[in-house]
């Protein structure tokens, strides 16, 4: 049933309009080398020369501007080649939900940048490997469009070719992949429509073929190179490291200037008051409004202790002392959705890891609880070798954003330590939240 639904997919559609941009642009590539003898035949027609007599300007003119566009064209190949790989990445998403990152960027404008863009010329290269490459998307894309077309010979047959008996007509022609196949009879028209049905079911898998080695072909050559992109990879990393450094230094200095200081500075001010209320010696003047102080300062030292627990735990939660597996059945047990969990972990994470992953799976659970409206939530944790994943499924609405600030946030913190998330949440649920970690720091 697959192989039958599969032509008349959007995913189809969409693999067809790449592969349909893709031989165009392999055409526009092959008559790019005809500009030179084009413009050399420009030349001839603005000087008036002809074949039988050339115009003596001809040959000097000839001369002087082969060379210029030779060297026009090998300082502005690397930045067209960028432009049009930037083309190919974008049809790529937009068309196959594939994801090529870009190269670094060009450092200057100057010739010299220009003719030494490494990324550039390799956009180039790409362009040239279009031409094979569009082959098998040409071919995968003929039988998609041409498929339906052969497949209706019956309908229309009874319409055009109603002669009366004894009439002797041609042959109708029709395209397949082995080359033309002619009709003669209604039945043979029968044959041209199973040509069709065999094309327009293979055509999908033939378009996925070609766009898959299309797509190889732009990670190799579009993208940027393993070293440069782990370079900015760290560096981005580093950023976010400062940033989150930061970021929580404000936190806590905030927290500890409108929590716990405030409270303590208030607990202070009620002992003073409570000090002067029983007096230095003799019975106290006051003492129901001496033990109203007290009370009060004791309630705020109670208040003060939450702050502060509150504090160290966003810094460190205390349950994770007894494993990551421990704190995350705590985590379970205190959410708003019943959670089913499964941990498997051989040996236990180093302790950053531990905190990163205690917090995603907080936050998962915190967003599963507010916005999915689901009934369940399942939380697996497991390791194996040198990396751990978290799994966060919920049977809810979906629509889950990976852009969105809660997951945004989330991709920075695990990004600190090389961790990568997938989200997958279609509209109607479920939404499945992957996040894989490093097991050691």
């Amino acid at each position: 049933m697959t192989a039958l639904r599969a032509p008349f997919t959007t995913l189809a559609l969409r693999h067809a309009v790449f592969c349909v941009i893709g031989v165009v642009s392999a055409v526009a590539i092959l008559a790019a080398p005809a500009l030179v003898p084009g413009l050399g035949a420009l030349v001839l027609w603005a000087t008036g020369g002809t074949s039988q007599q050339p115009a003596p300007t001809v040959a000097p003119l000839f001369l002087v501007l082969f060379p210029l566009t030779v060297a026009l064209l090998v300082v502005l190949a690397a930045p067209i080649g960028r432009a049009v790989g930037g083309m190919h990445r974008r049809l790529a998403y937009r068309l196959l939900d594939a994801r090529v990152d870009a190269p670094p960027p060009r450092p200057s404008n100057r010739i010299g940048a220009l003719i030494a863009d490494g990324p550039g010329w390799r956009a180039v290269g790409y362009g040239l490997l279009k031409v094979p490459l569009a082959i098998p998307q040409g071919y995968g894309a003929f039988c998609y469009l041409v498929g339906p077309v052969n497949l209706s010979y019956p309908l229309w047959w009874p319409l055009f070719r109603n002669h009366p008996p004894g009439t002797r007509l041609g042959p109708v022609w029709a395209l397949t992949p082995f080359g033309p196949l002619g009709a003669r009879t209604f039945a043979g028209s029968f044959l041209i429509a199973a040509a069709g049905l065999a094309m327009l079911l293979v055509a999908p898998w033939l378009m996925r073929a070609g766009t898959a080695v299309d797509v190889a072909a732009m990670r190799w050559l579009l993208g940027p190179r393993r070293l440069a992109e782990r370079v900015r990879e760290l560096q981005a990393s580093r950023a976010r490291a400062i940033d989150d450094a930061a970021t929580m230094m404000r936190r806590l200095e905030r927290d500890l200037h409108d929590g716990a200081q405030v409270r303590l500075a208030t607990l202070a001010m009620n002992l003073g008051m409570a000090t002067e209320k029983l007096g230095a010696d003799g019975p106290p003047p006051d003492l129901a409004q001496a033990r109203e102080l007290v009370a009060l300062a004791h309630r705020g030292a109670k208040d003060a202790l939450t702050d502060l627990r509150d504090l160290v735990r966003g810094i460190h939660p205390p349950v994770l002392d007894n494993g990551l597996g421990d704190a995350l059945a705590t985590l379970a047990t205190g959410s708003a959705v019943p959670v089913e969990m499964s941990v498997d972990l051989p040996e236990r994470p180093a302790p950053a890891i531990e905190t990163i992953a205690y917090f995603c799976a907080a936050e998962l659970l915190a967003n599963a609880a507010k916005h999915s409206r689901a009934a369940r939530v399942g939380l697996a944790v497991a390791g194996s070798g040198e990396r751990l994943s978290l799994t966060v499924v919920d049977d809810g609405v979906g629509g889950a954003d990976p852009d969105g600030p809660g997951l945004t946030g989330l991709t920075r913190r695990i990004g600190v330590v090389d961790g990568r998330m997938r989200v997958h949440s279609p509209a109607g649920g479920p939404t499945r939240v992957e996040i894989d970690l490093p097991t050691h720091a």
